[in-house]
């Protein structure tokens, strides 16, 4: 993404400067559709390293973010992702991952299982929740939920995707993935 120079900006134009600062939104909006580091960063604003500038501060997250960047692409099938509690598993895999897939591919159709109905249904609260959120907007504009379907655990896309959550020996027989999450069984 192109700096501004501050000691060229007295120099500009008002609307020299209005196009420069629209074509780095324009920028800044295709690299967070793109890379989820950078997704992730402009919709969490918790996150610990939201002011890190370079990847290689990113540390493990980068490893996970490049791996689910594989699978997006549709160059890698299966993932395992092995780490100790509070690594931000769950809040990339469960969260992140699936609202920022849907962004990308909208018609998309995801599972999340995990060992309860009730954890499998908050990820999918989330997932729905940062949706919905304006930060989500700004990203992937065209992206939205459907008004009559926007339960926790069951949810679909104003573009026919869908999201369905359950907890291991939940009903999941006869329904079909594009991806299917499988988090703390």
């Amino acid at each position: 993404m192109e700096n501004f120079n501050l000691m060229n900006l007295d120099l500009l134009t008002v609307d020299q400067l209005r196009n420069k600062v629209e074509k780095t939104w324009i920028e800044h909006i295709k690299l967070c559709q793109d890379n989820f580091m950078y997704f992730v960063k402009e919709v969490w604003p918790e996150f610990i390293y939201r002011k890190a500038t370079k990847p290689s501060e990113w540390g493990h997250h980068q490893l996970i973010a490049n791996e689910f960047t594989k699978i997006s692409d549709q160059r890698k099938g299966r993932l395992i992702v092995n780490m100790p509690p509070r690594h931000t598993k769950s809040e990339f895999a469960s969260v992140h991952f699936p609202a920022w897939l849907i962004g990308r591919n909208p018609k998309m159709k995801l599972m999340q299982i995990s060992h309860n109905t009730e954890l499998a249904t908050r990820f999918g609260s989330k997932v729905r929740n940062l949706l919905a959120s304006p930060e989500y907007g700004q990203i992937f504009g065209d992206v939205r939920l459907r008004e009559d379907a926007k339960a926790k655990g069951k949810w679909e896309t104003n573009h026919g995707g869908e999201y369905f959550a359950a907890g291991v020996g939940g009903a999941i027989t006869g329904r079909g993935a594009d991806l299917m999450i499988i988090d703390d069984p």
